[in-house]
């Protein structure tokens, strides 16, 4: 006899839950956080909501958490009489706020994030500038030393409200697949390659193995 859950009773009902949510009980909806592996299709773009207006506080607090005291950033009087006349968002803070825009869907059931690459910077950011992101989905491979993980690479490009684009970075990070296996009590994420250029139009466990591990890291095969 098929298991009788509060999903499958509401299908039953002729209920679904509202999008972004799961159903958990009578009435009762939990909201759904990131993709598993299998819900990527390279491809697809996801903007993200909300965006974010950068506040002059952002930039001076997140600039001195990070210990980054440039006058570029945080001294008005010296950047009156420089090209900008006012102090820039710093890139640090810039690509915080984009990332973490992007964080919620791209990688809200992530294991691990693999790494950043490509990081350009075409326009700059100020107090006051309203930022959006959006992904897209560039590769896709299973993990070959992790069952029932993969890895995901996608694009990312920030913008201000105008449609300037002021960030463009490429990410890369693990996520479960649907019937991921419990891991052993010790295991832990080890570091991954994520899909190469040649590999990125196959979006199967057959893409192509990434190039061979530099002398001293410890990438899995």
């Amino acid at each position: 006899m098929a298991e009788d859950t509060a999903q499958t009773r509401d299908t039953a009902q002729g209920r679904t839950p509202p999008t972004g949510y799961e159903t958990v009980g009578d009435r009762r909806y939990r909201e759904v956080v990131g993709f598993h592996y299998e819900e990527f299709t390279v491809g697809d773009v996801i903007e993200h909501r909300p965006g974010r207006t950068v506040t002059e506080m952002d930039n001076v607090l997140m600039s001195m958490l990070s210990m980054n005291d440039a006058p570029l950033h945080i001294d008005a009087a010296y950047c009156a009489d420089l090209p900008w006349g006012r102090p820039l968002v710093s890139s640090l803070v810039t690509l915080s706020i984009v990332g973490g825009m992007t964080a919620r869907s791209t990688s809200g059931r992530a294991l691990a994030n693999l790494g950043w690459d490509h990081i350009r910077l075409p326009n700059p950011v100020f107090p006051g500038d309203t930022l959006y992101a959006e992904s897209e989905v560039l590769a896709k491979r299973l993990s070959r030393s992790r069952p029932g993980e993969g890895i995901v690479t996608c694009r990312t490009t920030g913008t201000k409200a105008t449609g300037e684009v002021v960030l463009v970075y490429e990410r890369s990070f693990l996520v479960p697949c649907r019937a991921r296996p419990r891991p052993a009590p010790d295991s832990r994420p080890a570091a991954e390659s994520p899909p190469t250029a040649e590999s990125r139009p196959v979006t199967g466990p057959a893409a192509a193995s990434p190039p061979a591990a530099r002398s001293g890291s410890a990438r899995p095969r």
